[in-house]
């Protein structure tokens, strides 16, 4: 029988921040936690792993993947192998500092106003940043715009359902593996029918799915028997799912 961590141990040493919800300082006063495979950080190794499978190796030479709200480079790893330049914007100083060792190309930039030219993505990965940011069109809009005739987009992020709120916030940032508590502001999950709407303006037309972890995989995980905890298929996108879309 496996043996789960006390959860109210694993809350003493997650205290909510002292931050406002959804503040972007967060990240530099989790800056350590980045590559801590059980750190506070850790669904997003998972979820790295599960949007890297979305990538088809390049399909030419100097492909270049710009991945939006990068944080540390936790999608560089998965990425070995499949013959990208892998550029990351983030605002983080911190959290670029990370990723430049892991060998992503930093770019401090805000992911409203993406300091990278017109169609110089053959890929853009936009992972878990969508459900903080406070204008969706704008960074859609952004995230097409980087993106070559026939690139493709990768998202994964939050919807704007109750189901969400109450499994990614009230549940999620209690127990082992979840969001660091005060990451999210469920105010900003978003509209899947909206995003698919905006995508489309952008000659884009995406493929939404539902993800959850695997269940046996995260008992391993809860008991310290594994560090990888696999994504699998969910039944319903209505609270987290993967979008991909290529522009036409």
């Amino acid at each position: 029988m496996l043996a789960l961590p006390d959860v109210r141990m694993w809350r003493s040493s997650h205290p909510e921040s002292p931050r406002g919800r959804n503040d972007p300082a967060q990240y530099d006063d989790l800056a350590a936690e980045w590559w801590r495979p059980r750190g506070a950080f850790a669904a997003l190794h998972w979820l790295a792993a599960a949007r890297a499978a979305l990538v088809p190796p390049a399909g030419r030479p100097g492909a270049v993947l710009v991945d939006l709200g990068c944080g540390a480079g936790l999608l560089a790893p998965h990425l070995e192998g499949k013959g990208f330049h892998h550029i990351g914007v983030d605002l983080g100083s911190s959290a670029l500092l990370q990723a430049a060792r892991h060998g992503v190309t930093p770019v401090r930039g805000d992911v409203l106003n993406v300091p990278l030219r017109d169609g110089c993505a053959d890929v853009v990965s936009a992972g878990e940043i969508l459900e903080h940011v406070d204008d969706l069109p704008t960074v859609v809009g952004e995230a097409c715009r980087l993106l070559r005739t026939g690139g493709l987009l990768v998202i994964d992020t939050l919807a704007a359902t109750a189901l969400a709120r109450f499994l990614a916030v009230t549940v999620a940032e209690r127990i082992p593996g979840g969001p660091p508590p005060g990451i999210h502001d469920p105010a900003l999950f978003v509209d899947r029918a909206a995003l698919v709407r905006q995508c489309a303006a952008h000659r884009v037309t995406l493929r939404l799915r539902g993800i959850r972890p695997s269940l046996t995989d995260l008992a391993r995980w809860l008991a310290g028997r594994t560090e990888r905890v696999r994504m699998r298929p969910a039944p319903t996108t209505a609270v987290l799912f993967q979008a991909v879309g290529r522009r036409r």
